[in-house]
């Protein structure tokens, strides 16, 4: 019977350590769980700030580029209208045609598109009509002529297309 009573005061006295040590554990466990709760949120925060800074970077970039391309085109324009003109001088209309070339492929390698115009339908979003005219062999709201060209960048309109809209 002795027995039995040691037994039962040594187990309560080894449940009664193990609940010390639980007391004392669980304030660390928490602690150490609010820590990583903590640190899985920041750590997400820092990753939604990597792709919001790069999107806003791509913009800022792509916004200052078509500010700048915005004032060569009417270059690009004079250069394509001195082609259109005749002329006898062979070699001055080559060099007009590559530096023409040159201005394009520059534009090009930066991301500039030219906008499609004639044979397309009108899009307020990418065109501007500056005229409209009676075509019955043309469909409703198709370009029939192209006075400027228009140029964008990605989904961003540089320049609008001035063009000629069938009825």
């Amino acid at each position: 019977m002795e027995e039995e009573k040691n037994k039962k005061e040594n187990k309560e006295k080894t449940e009664e350590k193990q609940e010390k040590k639980d007391c004392i554990i669980d304030p660390k466990q928490q602690e150490l769980d609010e820590l990583n709760d903590r640190y899985k949120r920041v750590l997400a925060e820092f990753e939604n700030f990597k792709k919001r800074s790069g999107k806003e970077r791509e913009t800022l970039y792509n916004s200052i580029l078509a500010d700048i391309v915005e004032v060569f085109l009417p270059i690009v324009d004079n250069l394509e209208n001195a082609l259109k003109t005749e002329t006898q001088d062979v070699e001055y209309k080559k060099g007009v045609e590559l530096v023409l070339k040159q201005f394009k492929d520059i534009l090009k390698s930066k991301g500039v598109e030219e906008i499609p115009a004639v044979g397309e339908t009108f899009d307020p979003t990418l065109h501007e009509a500056v005229s409209s005219i009676q075509a019955p062999d043309k469909n409703a709201q198709e370009i029939v002529e192209e006075y400027r060209k228009g140029y964008k960048i990605g989904n961003k309109v540089i320049r609008h297309s001035m063009v000629v809209v069938a009825n």
